[in-house]
């Protein structure tokens, strides 16, 4: 099918949201891959089958961006996966001591990938195969950002002088993954201005999956795909969590330097979590780990609406020591592979993505659809 195929098509739709992480992207990549292989076989299709034949709509945050943009590019996951392999300590490269007190790594060789993978491809280009978005942060409005090819979509009408759909794809990937202290932000120009985009995992939408969904329904998005259980299938994938309990916490511990180091990966991680829990009220949720102890992991659960707006299932995994237990890994130390830079321990990280992949993505997620 063509985009705008898709688009029109009255048979039931499926998106696919992939959250950010850095290197811990790697996790995805391998649920991925289970996820591609049992579509394969279940709906008799060869090795040619890609995900992007079977979605409509990819979004993405920061590394899930790249990984969002690769799939709806139409590559497969074995590409992907080398790609990622490839390139991924090459992406972490250190920046000069002089320009570590801005931000950690260059961006000169993430760039140069980006632009031999994508070339001079807009955000429009006809190679991509499903609706993707993109989200990060405009630093100069200081607001959120989600761009789409939908073209549908307001800001993407070619009689727009400022049309989004002529922005290079490279370069809306680049500034997604632009995370603050990690890469320089990147500008891009937009008509006669010029804007600063950083990392959109500092937004409320490192977890894209609930405004994905609200992307494709709500009505000055244009789309307006219908909703309902056997209507929406919306697939979410982490990179992993490592919430950080401090029983021996003390107020006189909690300086400037503490605040500034742990409050923007709290709200992060609260704002992940609230994404994952709004599509656990709304939709009907297949499969997914606890989110707390008192709201369980809302399988079967009731909420405001039902029936449920859409079906949900949620792939991640806990990166402490209970967490890994769990997935048979107790070899792996926890801190090895809970920051965005771990990329000495890939390793670790891409059995944990296959341990996730093998217990927990399951045939009858995707029954209906």
């Amino acid at each position: 099918m063509s985009l705008d195929e898709k688009i029109r098509s009255n048979s039931p739709k499926r998106i696919l949201a992939l959250d950010g992480g850095g290197i811990r992207g790697i996790l995805t990549v391998e649920i991925l891959a289970k996820i591609e292989s049992l579509l394969q076989h279940k709906l008799g299709k060869g090795e040619n089958f890609v995900l992007a034949d079977y979605f409509d709509f990819i979004a993405g945050t920061s590394i899930g961006g790249i990984i969002a943009a690769c799939l709806s590019w139409g590559m497969r996951v074995d590409r992907l996966r080398q790609f990622y392999l490839q390139n991924g300590k090459e992406m972490f490269d250190k920046a000069s001591l002089l320009k570590q007190y801005r931000y950690k790594f260059r961006d000169e060789k993430l760039s140069k990938r980006l632009q031999e993978q994508f070339k001079a491809e807009t955000l429009g280009s006809d190679r991509l195969r499903t609706l993707l978005l993109l989200i990060m942060r405009n630093a100069s409005t200081d607001s959120p950002w989600p761009v789409s090819n939908n073209p549908r979509a307001k800001y993407n009408n070619r009689r727009h002088k400022d049309c989004n759909l002529d922005l290079p794809l490279w370069q809306l990937i680049r500034a997604s993954a632009a995370a603050p202290t990690y890469f320089p932000p990147e500008t891009v120009r937009l008509g006669e201005k010029e804007f600063i985009f950083v990392d959109g995992g500092i937004t409320m939408y490192n977890n894209p999956a609930f405004q994905a969904f609200l992307m494709a329904t709500v009505e000055p998005f244009n789309l307006n795909w219908p909703a309902g259980e056997a209507q929406l299938l919306l697939v979410s994938i982490g990179t992993g969590t490592s919430p950080h309990a401090n029983a021996d916490l003390t107020p006189g511990e909690m300086n400037l330097l503490y605040n500034s180091s742990s409050i923007p990966s709290a709200l992060m991680y609260a704002a992940l979590n609230e994404q994952d829990f709004l599509c656990r009220v709304f939709g009907k949720c297949l499969a997914g780990e606890p989110l707390d102890q008192e709201v369980g992991d809302m399988i079967q659960k009731k909420g405001p609406v039902q029936p449920k707006l859409f079906s949900y299932v949620r792939y991640n995994a806990e990166l402490t020591h209970d967490g890994l237990a769990s997935l048979g890994l107790n070899d792996i130390e926890p801190r090895n592979v809970q920051q965005l830079d771990s990329v000495e321990y890939i390793a670790d990280l891409q059995r944990i993505g296959k341990a996730v992949a093998d217990q927990k993505v399951k045939g009858e997620h995707f029954q209906g659809f």
